[in-house]
């Protein structure tokens, strides 16, 4: 991410947390917006221009998006008077402010761990994340999978960021995707996502004792993601971004297999 985005997202993830009225219409309408915006290489390039005077930015997402609510205008409007490295890095913004948008209309939502369900069904399915992200079927098909598999079991805004996100995957993986709405909506919300892989399931007592010893050491609220993984045979593997605190037997045997052959 160069510096011109990294400022540019910050300037408008301010203005998304002083707009008012944002709600999952919002969302929606600024999830279209970066889905048109992705798929017209002229009107990305317009509104991506740093040559052109902001205010004619501007002008361009009143034509376009005129149809969508003044909150979502403002937002747009808000997002191209920044400068972005990319007309790409434009795109990836939009999305992230739709994303976190929906994280602020539904605040009392389990978005996190929802996403979380359905990214490890995903990764148990091969054959269902060839179809979400394989090259053949339409995107509303693949969006509609998703409603179709989410039904019942996951908030609007779950659903809404999940579908959103496959009919748009722009050359990404769909646990790609997913992973990074994750680390957005816990932003958003303040907090840090943990994984933790743990060869059998853990009780709400461990579960508080350990996001308790992750927040104090991270310094903010920690979210924790937990993963049932044989593979670690006893103990746990804890991932917070790139850090990883791998206390489980498999690890000890690995460093003492690694010392006696040493």
């Amino acid at each position: 991410m160069g510096s011109a985005t990294t400022q540019a997202l910050a300037a408008s993830t301010e203005a998304l947390a002083a707009a008012s009225g944002v709600s999952l219409d919002t969302a929606r309408e600024l999830f279209a917006a970066a889905s048109a915006v992705g798929d017209s290489t002229q009107l990305s390039g317009a509104l991506a221009d740093p040559a052109a005077p902001a205010a004619a930015r501007q002008n361009v997402v009143a034509s376009v998006f005129g149809g969508f609510s003044e909150t979502t205008r403002g937002l747009l409007g808000a997002v191209v008077a920044e400068r972005w490295s990319s007309a790409s890095d434009l795109v990836d913004g939009i999305e992230e402010l739709a994303i976190r948008a929906t994280a602020i209309a539904e605040p009392q939502a389990d978005i996190e761990g929802e996403i979380f369900g359905f990214t490890r069904v995903i990764a148990d399915n091969a054959d269902l994340e060839l179809a979400l992200g394989g090259r053949l079927g339409g995107s509303d098909a693949k969006g509609a999978l998703v409603e179709r598999l989410l039904a019942g079991g996951a908030g609007a805004g779950s659903t809404l960021i999940v579908s959103s996100l496959v009919r748009r995957p722009r050359d990404r993986r769909v646990r790609q995707l997913l992973s990074r709405a994750l680390r957005i909506v816990s932003s958003q919300r303040g907090r840090v996502v943990a994984t933790v892989h743990s060869a059998t399931s853990i009780s709400d007592a461990q579960r508080a004792r350990l996001s308790t010893a992750l927040s104090s050491r991270y310094g903010g609220q920690v979210s924790l993601n937990v993963v049932i993984d044989p593979s670690v045979v006893g103990g746990l593997r804890v991932q917070i971004a790139d850090d990883v605190i791998d206390g489980s037997i498999a690890a000890r045997l690995a460093d003492l297999r690694q010392k006696l052959a040493g």
